[in-house]
């Protein structure tokens, strides 16, 4: 007979709370084993899978239903396909964090005492109202000290 064990002690060691576990089983995400006087239960399959749907929603930072999709994907092909997408989304997302950080830390080392006076934020606001009036788009990485409104024009596309 295979060793069960109950929710709280799953949710306890799976850091996570009881209601997110049953919440992951109404999603289809986990399932118990079996009830034991109205208590889920859960066997050694029932938590390799909720350790494999945490691989992919805490450390591969996926939500839960792109987790489902991962952990239910029928062939190899499928699963990778679905990878490439997140991993695309996450390198546009760290590039654009990247570029808050950079403007952030450019203004907590701006000493100008008017923002729009500084060469380099000045010079990106222009250039973004310049592209506003033109009707371009404007693409430009506010990175002082490379490729920022300092050292380049910015790109109107």
């Amino acid at each position: 007979m295979p060793e069960l064990h109950p929710i709280d002690e799953v949710a306890q060691a799976f850091r996570i709370s009881v209601p997110a576990l049953r919440y992951y089983e109404e999603q289809d995400l986990v399932r118990s084993s079996e009830r034991r006087a109205r208590v889920r239960q859960y066997d050694r399959d029932a938590l390799r899978r909720l350790a494999y749907v945490q691989l992919w929603h805490d450390d591969g930072m996926l939500s839960l239903a792109d987790s489902r999709a991962i952990v239910d994907s029928g062939t190899a092909e499928d699963r990778r396909r679905l990878i490439e997408e997140q991993r695309d989304a996450i390198n546009a997302r760290i590039r654009s964090l990247s570029r808050a950080v950079a403007v952030l830390e450019h203004m907590l080392g701006c000493t100008t005492d008017r923002a729009l006076e500084c060469p380099v934020t000045g010079g990106y606001i222009e250039a973004r109202v310049d592209a506003a009036l033109s009707g371009q788009d404007f693409a430009d990485d506010f990175l002082p000290g490379g490729s920022g409104p300092m050292t380049r024009r910015p790109r109107v596309r």
